[in-house]
């Protein structure tokens, strides 16, 4: 007989076995993640500030166009509420009639009729008074032989163009200043708004509105660029205080308003300085203060002549 023991035939034993692979602590999870939430956050900051300058940019741009558009649209607005107060004015020399020994000549659409010269004006007064250079109306105004003739070229509240021939009731060569008298019965007229020319300052915009080279209505802007000049005046002296400006004045624009921002007028326009042998503008361009003017021309429409020729 025999027995079993429980050693006969003993059990294998499992002996552990260390692991070749570490698994991730917490500490290195939590970095790992943090690392990529700061990526996605810091991409995210990139996206939002490009956005927010492409905004900014839209936006700054839009309002420089909306800028120069109100600034168009004030030009545009400037001009139409001036203009009808400027006039052209045409220097004309009618034809000698031998069938007329007395010389009294009639100006009308004739053909023999010689424009001379153009130049530009504005309404002063809703009565018919037009202000100009005396440049513009020397002819006429020192006229002995009866031919010479100024006819003027105006627009009423309407819009309505008309003509009529306009008479000289006084003039300053002195301030190269001269008041022309023009029937508009039944018209009405408009007088330009009147400024000051005392307060202006360099730099400030002007803009000129004539009648250069016969091109009625025409409009050229610029600066104010000096103050205080002196320029000779017709009868050989010095006009004091003049305005300087680079708004283009040309042949045609002598006697037309300088204007500022508001449309009222602060200077006549009179000269300007040429390239030699060009005829051309230089850019250096004068005006007569508006502030003299009104001390004159009150005197020449009452009295023909200047304050100063009275006493």
């Amino acid at each position: 007989m025999f027995s079993l023991q429980t050693n006969l035939f003993p059990s294998p034993m499992l002996t552990p076995q260390s692991s070749t692979k570490t698994l991730p602590t917490t500490t290195t999870v939590t970095a790992t993640v943090t690392k990529r939430r700061a990526i996605v956050f810091n991409s995210s900051l990139v996206v939002a500030s490009w956005l927010n300058l492409r905004n900014l940019t839209s936006s700054h741009s839009q309002q420089l166009q909306d800028e120069l558009q109100q600034q168009e649209d004030h030009l545009v607005q400037l001009f139409q509420e001036t203009s009808p107060s400027v006039v052209s004015i045409q220097d004309i020399e009618l034809a000698k009639d031998p069938k007329n020994p007395s010389n009294v000549a009639v100006l009308d659409d004739d053909e023999d009729a010689k424009v001379e010269g153009t130049g530009s004006g504005f309404v002063w007064d809703k009565f018919g008074h037009i202000v100009t250079n005396y440049h513009v109306v020397a002819k006429l105004a020192t006229d002995t032989s009866g031919l010479q003739r100024c006819k003027v070229f105006l627009v009423d509240a309407k819009g309505n163009r008309f003509s009529r021939e306009g008479k000289i009731v006084g003039f300053d060569p002195s301030y190269d200043l001269a008041v022309l008298k023009v029937d508009v019965d039944g018209y009405e007229i408009k007088p330009v708004l009147l400024g000051e020319s005392k307060n202006l300052l360099v730099g400030q915009s002007c803009f000129a509105i004539g009648n250069p080279y016969g091109y009625e209505n025409t409009l050229t802007t610029g600066v104010v660029s000096g103050l205080g000049r002196e320029i000779p005046s017709p009868n050989g002296g010095a006009i004091r205080g003049a305005i300087q400006t680079d708004a283009a004045i040309n042949a045609g624009n002598s006697g037309g308003p300088l204007i500022d921002s508001h449309g009222h007028v602060v200077g006549v326009n009179t000269a300007t300085f040429t390239r030699k042998g060009s005829g051309a503008s230089s850019g250096v361009n004068f005006a007569i203060p508006i502030d003299s003017v009104i001390r004159s021309v009150p005197y020449l429409i009452v009295y023909g002549t200047p304050y100063s020729n009275r006493f």
